[in-house]
């Protein structure tokens, strides 16, 4: 892991940026593509820390509401409302609701539940966490709105896909380069 670490190259220009994480780059990567972020949105980060996302939403939404949620600490990113909350707790919505002061253009969600190294497990709880955001993104977000959510391959199959085709004008699956090639997520 240190290795892999060592060499990777979105480590070393995230560290270069400022950034907090690599992850940072799958976002811009999926923005870059897909046009989500413009100035002035409201936009839910879920599973935000370290906050390499957050600082890629408050850096594009410039004049924007940003509101961030992580299980985890996080440190203050300077135009983000952070909320060390599970996303899980019957609490987490309303407190978000509240956060946001009305309706969002985007949630996004880079959540994800400790691997715990069976992967009939993982897949089982990334696609509840999926569920979860999913329904918490129809609840909140105004018309046109969109929804960005980290799954494992295979991991829109059946009901999640379902929900997603019904609520939303197009559905797709994206792996970012970013994404380290070993890795099963990818984004719908």
């Amino acid at each position: 892991w240190l290795t892999r670490q060592l060499n990777d190259p979105y480590v070393a220009e995230a560290k270069r940026r400022g950034l907090r994480s690599r992850a940072a780059f799958k976002l811009i990567e999926l923005d870059d593509r897909l046009r989500l972020l413009r100035p002035g949105m409201t936009v839910v980060d879920l599973g935000a820390a370290p906050g390499g996302w957050t600082q890629v939403v408050v850096d594009r939404v410039r004049g924007g509401r940003v509101v961030a949620l992580d299980i985890l600490a996080m440190d203050a990113i300077p135009g983000a409302e952070t909320i060390e909350m599970d996303f899980l707790d019957e609490g987490a919505p309303a407190r978000l609701r509240e956060a946001m002061g009305g309706g969002a253009d985007l949630v996004l969600s880079d959540m994800a539940a400790s691997a715990t190294g069976h992967g009939p497990t993982d897949h089982l709880r990334i696609v509840g966490l999926a569920e979860a955001a999913h329904a918490f993104a129809a609840e909140v977000l105004k018309p046109g709105g969109g929804f960005v959510c980290k799954v494992f391959q295979g991991g829109t199959e059946g009901a999640l896909l379902n929900a997603l085709k019904q609520d939303f004008a197009e559905v797709r699956h994206i792996k970012p380069p970013a994404s380290r090639a070993d890795s099963a997520e990818v984004y719908v």
